[in-house]
C-alpha cells in the first residue's frame, strides 16, 4: 500500500470520526431544544386556554384534559379538521368547558379558536389561536393585536341571531372594511354555542 492510499484512509477515518461527533452533538442539542420547545408550546397553549375562563373558575390542568370530539361534533361544529374539548374542574366538579374549534371561512382561510363556556351557562371568552387574515386589518380578531374578542365574556350562551355581526343584524362590533373576519368567528361561536346545548347534559354528566 503507497504511501498517498494510507493518507487518504488516514484522512478518510478522520472524518468519519469528526462526522460521528458533530451528528452525535447536533441530534442531542435537537432533542434537548425539541424537549424545550414542545415545554414552551405547551406552557403557551395552557395560558391561552386559561384565559377562557373566569380566574379561580377551575383548579386543574386545562391541558392535561383534552380529548378529541367525535366526527358527527366537528360536523356540526363545522371545523374542517378535528374538534377538541377541555373540561374544567374546581373542587372535583366541572365548572366549565372549552372548545377547541375552527371556523372554515375567514378572509385568508381556516381560523383556529378557543371557545370557553361556563357551567352557568355563560361564555368565558373567545381566543383566536391561529390565522392567515390580513396583517393590519383582519387580524384585529388575534387577542394579541386587539381586545376584540373581549366583546364575547360574560355573553348568555344560548342559541340565537345575536351571534352575527352588526352588519348582519347580531350583536358582534366588527371594523368596517374587515367584516369577514369578524363573522367567521361569531359564525363559530355560534355553532359552538348550538352544540353545547344540544348536548348538554352529556357534557356536564362527564
Amino acid at each position: 500500500m503507497s504511501e498517498a492510499t494510507r493518507e487518504a484512509l488516514r484522512q478518510a477515518s478522520r472524518l468519519g470520526v469528526f462526522t460521528l461527533v458533530v451528528t452525535t452533538v447536533l441530534a442531542g442539542t435537537y432533542t434537548l431544544t425539541g424537549d424545550i420547545v414542545a415545554a414552551n408550546e405547551a406552557a403557551a397553549r395552557e395560558a391561552l386556554i386559561a384565559q377562557t375562563l373566569p380566574p379561580g373558575a377551575f383548579d386543574n390542568q386545562l391541558g392535561t384534559t383534552r380529548r378529541l370530539l367525535p366526527p358527527e361534533a366537528v360536523r356540526e361544529l363545522g371545523a374542517p379538521v378535528e374538534a377538541s374539548l377541555y373540561t374544567a374542574r374546581l373542587h372535583g366538579r366541572i365548572s366549565g368547558h372549552v372548545f377547541e374549534t375552527a371556523a372554515p371561512n375567514g378572509y385568508g382561510g381556516r381560523i383556529r379558536l378557543l371557545v370557553g363556556i361556563r357551567a352557568d351557562g355563560r361564555l368565558g371568552g373567545v381566543r383566536v389561536i391561529a390565522h392567515r387574515e390580513t396583517p393590519g386589518l383582519g387580524d384585529y380578531i388575534d387577542p394579541a393585536k386587539s381586545p376584540w374578542a373581549r366583546q364575547f365574556e360574560g355573553l348568555p350562551a344560548r342559541p340565537g341571531t345575536q351571534w352575527k355581526v352588526k352588519k348582519d343584524g347580531g350583536q358582534i362590533d366588527y371594523m368596517a372594511g374587515a367584516t369577514i373576519s369578524a363573522r367567521a368567528v361569531a359564525g363559530a361561536v355560534a355553532r359552538t354555542v348550538a352544540y353545547y346545548h344540544a348536548h348538554h347534559d352529556a357534557l356536564v354528566s362527564d
